[in-house]
C-alpha cells in the first residue's frame, strides 16, 4: 500500500528492506540543474531547511513518457525520469515522501515505478468572472502541478469582462476589462503578463490552453465592438438569476457584473465578426507555444441550432489556421462541420443528460478526442457542503470529497474509453472565488480527487484506488499543504460522510 500521504498514488510501489534515508547537513543533490533547483526549493521550505543528499536526479531515455522511476534506501535516493516532465514529477513524489519524526526529517525506504494514465491533465481557472492578477495565477500552478497537473486552462473572457491584451483590437481591454461579478474592480493580463505566465507554467512542466468564449459569453465584446454583437436574450432563466443572486439585466454597451449566462451572442452572419476573431486567434495563437487553442461554444443560448453550428464550424476552422489544435465544450459538438481533430471538452454530469454524451461523441467521429469535466465531480466552484459560504449548487451539489472521488473518466460516456480520452481537467470559474485565500478553500481538498482521476489506475481497480485509502491519504497531506501556505478545507470539514 502507498504510504498514507501519497497523491496521486503511483503505478507500483514496493518497500525496500533497509532504513529510512536521513536528511542531513553536508550533503548534496545533484544532476538535471532544473530538477535540483525544484527539489531543493521543496525541502527549503521544511522547518530548519536541511541540505540533502546523496540525492540523485536524473533523465534516462526509454520509459512512457511522462514516467519516471524512484529509488530510496538508506544510503541514497535516486530519481530518474524518461524525460524532464517525468523527473519533475518523479520530485513531486519525493517531496510528498518527505515525514518528520524524533530524529529529524526522513524518506521511507521504497522502489517506485510510476507513469500517468492521460496524457493531458488539466485544471481550469477562470479569472473573467473576477480577475486574478499574475501572482495568483503562478500560485495556482505552483499548487497544480505539485500534484501532476501538466495544463492549466484559462478562461480568458465571459460576459463580465475581457482579460487579456490584443494589441490588434485595443478597445477590448481599454473598454471590457474593469468590471467583474457582483460590481468588483477587473483587470487584464498585458501581452508580457501572459508570456510570464506561461514561461512560468513551463518551468513547471504544464502548458497554458487559452480560451477565447465564443459566440456565446461575449458581452463584453458589445462595450468594445457593439457592432458585433446581438442585444441579449432575457430569457426566463436570465429573469431568475437575476431575482436569486441580484444585479441588473445586460443590456448592449453596458458593463455585465451579474451571474446569468446564455443571453450574449456574436453575430453569426457578419463577416467582421469573423475578422475580429481571426485578429484575436492569431495573437493569442502567437502568445501560446502550447498545441491547443479552446473556443468555447457553450451555453450559447442566445443563438439558433442552425446558426451555432455555422459558427463553430468557422471558429474551429479559424484556430486550425493558426496552427492549433481547436479546443471546445461540448455543445458545440452538435456542429456536423468542425474542424477535424478538434478536441471536446464535457461538462456533462457522471450520468450523462440531455444527449451531452451524443454532442460529446461527434468531436470522437471528427477525428479528435475528449477532455473529461464532470461538473457534479470535478468543478471546483461547487459547495463542498450545504454550510460553505463559497460557491454555488447547480451541478447536483453540493459536491463532497467523496463525489469528487467516486467517479472513473472511462465510465461516463458509452463508448469513449481511455482510447478516446485526452485527459481529465478540473474547472474552477470564480462567480463566487474573489482571491487566493478562495481558490484554495475551494479546490483543496477536492482538487487532489481529480489528480488521481488524470494519473492513477482507474477507480476502485486496487485497493489504493478506493475512497477509504484516498481519505487517508488525502488527510496525511494536511500538514505538506499547511508548510506550503495552502489554506485548505480539512477533510473532515469538507466532507461528512
Amino acid at each position: 500500500m502507498a504510504p498514507p500521504h501519497l497523491i496521486p498514488t503511483p503505478t507500483s510501489m514496493t518497500a525496500v528492506p533497509s532504513s529510512p534515508f536521513r536528511l542531513g547537513a553536508g550533503a548534496a543533490i545533484s544532476g538535471d540543474p532544473d530538477a535540483v533547483a525544484a527539489l531543493q526549493a521543496h525541502l527549503d521550505a521544511l522547518p530548519d531547511a536541511p541540505s540533502a543528499g546523496p540525492i540523485t536526479l536524473t533523465v534516462e531515455a526509454g520509459g512512457a513518457a511522462g514516467s519516471y522511476r524512484l529509488e530510496v534506501d538508506a544510503a541514497s535516493v535516486t530519481v530518474a525520469g524518461a524525460d524532464p516532465a517525468g523527473l519533475f514529477a518523479g520530485i513531486q513524489t519525493l517531496s510528498q515522501l518527505v515525514q518528520s519524526g524524533p530524529d529529524g526529517w526522513s524518506i521511507p525506504a521504497v522502489r517506485i515505478d510510476d507513469e500517468p494514465r492521460f496524457a493531458y491533465r488539466g485544471v481550469m481557472l477562470d479569472v473573467a468572472r473576477h480577475f486574478h492578477d499574475v501572482d495568483t495565477v503562478k500560485a495556482y500552478i505552483d499548487r497544480a502541478s505539485s500534484l501532476k497537473f501538466n495544463v492549466l486552462h484559462l478562461h480568458l473572457s465571459d460576459d463580465q469582462g475581457w482579460r487579456l491584451e490584443i494589441l490588434s483590437r485595443p478597445d477590448l481591454t481599454a473598454r471590457a476589462a474593469a468590471s467583474s461579478v457582483g460590481g468588483d474592480a477587473g483587470g487584464f493580463y498585458t501581452q508580457d503578463d501572459y508570456r510570464e505566465i506561461v514561461a512560468y507554467a513551463a518551468a513547471h512542466h504544464m502548458i497554458v490552453v487559452p480560451e477565447i468564449d465564443v459566440p456565446g459569453h461575449t458581452h463584453a465584446v458589445s462595450l468594445a465592438y457593439p457592432e458585433l454583437s446581438e442585444q441579449p436574450v432575457l430569457s426566463e432563466h436570465v429573469h431568475e438569476v437575476v431575482a436569486l443572486f441580484g444585479g441588473d439585466l445586460p443590456e448592449n454597451g453596458t458593463g455585465y457584473d451579474g451571474m446569468a449566462v446564455g443571453f450574449s451572442s456574436l453575430k453569426i452572419h457578419e463577416e467582421a465578426t469573423y475578422d475580429f476573431l481571426r485578429d484575436v486567434f492569431r495573437e493569442v495563437a502567437g502568445l501560446t507555444p502550447g498545441p491547443y487553442l479552446h473556443f468555447g461554444g457553450d451555453e450559447a443560448l442566445g443563438t439558433g441550432p442552425a446558426d451555432l453550428a455555422a459558427f463553430v464550424a468557422r471558429a474551429s476552422a479559424l484556430v486550425a489556421e493558426t496552427g492549433k489544435i481547436p479546443v471546445a465544450w461540448h455543445e458545440a459538438g452538435a456542429a456536423d462541420r468542425l474542424a477535424a481533430g478538434t478536441i471536446g471538452q464535457y461538462w456533462g454530469f457522471v450520468s450523462p443528460t440531455d444527449g451531452m454524451d451524443d454532442k460529446a461523441r461527434r468531436f470522437v467521429a471528427g477525428g479528435g478526442r475528449i477532455i473529461l469535466s464532470p461538473a457534479d465531480a470535478i468543478y471546483l466552484d461547487m459547495k463542498f457542503s450545504a454550510s460553505s459560504p463559497l460557491g454555488l449548487t447547480w451541478a447536483n451539489g453540493p459536491t463532497s470529497l467523496r463525489r469528487a472521488y467516486e467517479w472513473g473518466p472511462a465510465a461516463v460516456i458509452d463508448g469513449i474509453g481511455d482510447a478516446e480520452i485526452l485527459g481529465v481537467e478540473a474547472p474552477l470559474w470564480t462567480e463566487t472565488i474573489r482571491d487566493l485565500a478562495a481558490i484554495d478553500a475551494m479546490a483543496f481538498p477536492r482538487i487532489a480527487a481529480a489528480a488521481e482521476a488524470a494519473w492513477s489506475a482507474p477507480f476502485a481497480s486496487t485497493p489504493e484506488r478506493t475512497w477509504e485509502s484516498f481519505r487517508t491519504r488525502v488527510a496525511g497531506l494536511e500538514p505538506l499543504w499547511t508548510r506550503l501556505g495552502i489554506r485548505f478545507t480539512p477533510v473532515q470539514a469538507g466532507d461528512p460522510s
